[in-house]
């Protein structure tokens, strides 16, 4: 596709795309009227693509217009969101994938999430007098950059499910990258907000600024010929490329080198790297099998738990606006967050209770603390003590998600499905740059402290150890057939984002453009996040009478669903962000 082309189908987009404003690092609220609760539907007979820039969504379709597959799309549309989103995802950082083949029906997931450093101890987030760092100070530099497992989960999975030609794959990307892009509002309002962090380092000063300093404008013209560099080195060698030799040595020596906050990442980390494929964790709910991610994630874990809970009452009869509906689901969020503190990290390094914490017989017993006609008293959200297969006890940890990453769903002609969440942790990661792309800040996804009350923390930093993600990508199965491929970016608030959406399209039956621009509403640890400018509002006051501390505030989501219907495929990107879905 020529670069005209994808400038007129972004300006095309954008036009139609609500400016947006800058509260926090990658948390842009949309300039909507109150109330708005529809987004745009695509509909399609034969593939689709849901991504959050319309450029990468783009070049995912032409792939699947040319017969590609999913798999090789997937592949085009993290390389474009890498250079047109970086603040986001990209070659520097990791991904979860959920996916669904439809040639033996099988669901599997394939972890791409980054791995402490072989150096790394549990100190490495605690200060001379051994107390936690301050977020910000562990974020920038290289003491937070894990190793990257976004390159070599798309090469592996391409290998293995691809259907075209790999290097083709990246021909969109090197394009624009070459060619130069527009800078979207979004990108330019995020580059603005960062200001003197994002100028800690020469490579993202002299990329994100001018030689005045001044920050990129939207609508401006931006070139990457480091990144077209990369891709064509990874397009001709494959992971190798990235993970040995020139790159890995720029990417080690980057971290290593930090000013102010050097990192311990090195070469062998980055040789030694491997993909896991892992079984997807499945509960039903309404009957239906909803499948997500498992260890290192929080996320399959958690939305089994929220929807295990609420499957013991009436959502559906109470309905999307009734106080009574969100005391149930903000109070199943805060026992899931609390067994989610205690338990979940890298089972690869240490045991948790999967299969107790998602007993019908464990939720029903956390379902009925809910029978109440109040919020839950703080001293009743307490982690559970579900059936274990190990015996070991942990204390609770302490670790700070803060709202980033991307997700993107698509469906081929043949029925396979990807649903992956991609993220390089906080907005513009590390702040590091090297050969065209961010490096990701992800370690500060373990919990700064190790231990609690003398017990350790299952999320403590150990060398070659997975942090804890809440990243949650989605397949809902019917009758072993897909019918929903979802997720969303967010920090920990990714959980209750995909939960919601769950709820209302399955309880509430709602269409895909209603669930992706609903009203959010998220109890985590015990304050309501309610979404400022939405109807989610009117429901302050009736919370508060039922016992909640309430806060209202922008809620980033970017949720892009596919849903597959008798009829075809329906589609739909979230408001919030830039993104669009398309198909054919």
């Amino acid at each position: 596709m020529q670069p005209q082309r994808f400038a007129i189908l972004f300006s095309l987009f954008l036009a139609a795309t609500p400016v947006a404003s800058q509260q926090a690092s990658d948390a842009v609220a949309p300039e909507r009227a109150s109330g708005a609760t529809t987004a745009e539907r695509a509909e399609a007979r034969s593939f689709m693509v849901a991504a959050a820039n319309p450029l990468a969504t783009q070049a995912g379709r032409d792939i699947l217009a040319r017969g590609g597959n999913a798999i090789d799309a997937m592949v085009a549309v993290q390389a474009v969101l890498g250079l047109v989103e970086p603040q986001s995802s990209g070659l520097g950082g990791g991904a979860f994938l959920v996916y669904y083949e439809a040639s033996s029906g099988k669901i599997t997931t394939f972890d791409g999430r980054e791995t402490a450093p072989m150096e790394a101890t549990p100190k490495l987030f605690l200060d001379d007098q051994g107390q936690p760092l301050k977020f910000m100070d562990a974020v920038v530099g290289g003491r937070s950059v894990g190793t990257p497992g976004t390159v070599k989960l798309l090469h592996e999975v391409h290998s293995r499910l691809g259907k075209t030609g790999w290097a083709g794959l990246f021909d969109p990307a090197i394009e624009l990258a070459s060619e130069g892009f527009e800078v979207s509002p979004r990108l330019a309002s995020l580059v603005a907000a960062e200001g003197d962090k994002l100028k800690t380092y020469e490579s993202t000063t002299g990329y994100f600024f001018d030689e005045n300093g001044a920050p990129l404008e939207a609508g401006s013209i931006l070139k990457n010929q480091d990144y077209v560099g990369t891709l064509r080195a990874i397009a001709s060698g494959g992971a190798d490329a990235f993970y040995e030799g020139p790159i890995a040595e720029a990417i080690v020596k980057t971290a290593r080198e930090a000013t102010g906050n050097p990192g311990v990442l090195s070469l062998s980390d980055l040789a030694n790297y491997r993909i896991e494929e892992r079984d997807a964790v499945c509960v039903t709910y309404r009957a239906l099998d909803v499948c997500g991610m498992g260890s290192p994630s929080s996320g399959g874990v958690a939305v089994g738990q929220i929807l295990g809970i609420l499957e013991n009452f009436d959502l559906r009869g109470l309905g999307p606006r009734n106080p009574e509906s969100w005391r149930l689901i903000g109070d199943a969020q805060r026992l899931a967050f609390a067994d989610r503190e205690r338990y979940l990290a890298d089972t690869d390094f240490v045991p948790a209770p999967i299969k107790g914490l998602l007993s019908k017989e464990y939720l029903a017993q956390r379902a009925a603390l809910l029978d109440t006609d109040r919020a839950l008293a703080p001293d009743a959200v307490e982690a559970g003590e579900p059936e274990w297969d190990h015996a070991m006890l942990f204390g609770d940890g302490e670790a700070i998600e803060l709202p980033s990453t991307s997700h993107f769903s698509i469906v081929d002609a043949d029925g396979n499905v990807v649903s992956m969440t991609t993220t390089i942790e906080n907005g513009f990661g590390s702040r590091l740059m090297t050969n065209g792309f961010l490096l990701n800040n992800e370690l500060t996804d373990f919990s700064f402290k190790t231990h609690d009350a003398g017990l350790p923390v299952a999320n403590r930093v150990e060398p070659g150890k997975r942090p804890r993600s809440s990243m949650s990508p989605t397949i809902v199965m019917k009758d072993g057939k897909p019918l929903l491929a979802i997720g969303s970016p967010g920090g920990s608030q990714i959980i209750g984002y995909v939960a919601q959406a769950l709820i209302a399209y399955i309880d509430w039956q709602m269409p895909v453009e209603e669930i992706v621009a609903m009203p959010h509403l998220v109890n985590r640890f015990g304050t309501y996040d309610l979404e400022a400018g939405t109807w989610a509002e009117d429901l302050a006051e009736p919370l508060q009478a039922l016992g909640y501390e309430v806060k209202l505030g922008d809620m980033t989501s970017g949720l892009h669903v596919i849903e597959l219907t008798p009829d075809g495929l329906a589609g739909s990107a979230d408001p919030r962000r830039e993104g669009v879905a398309l198909g054919e």
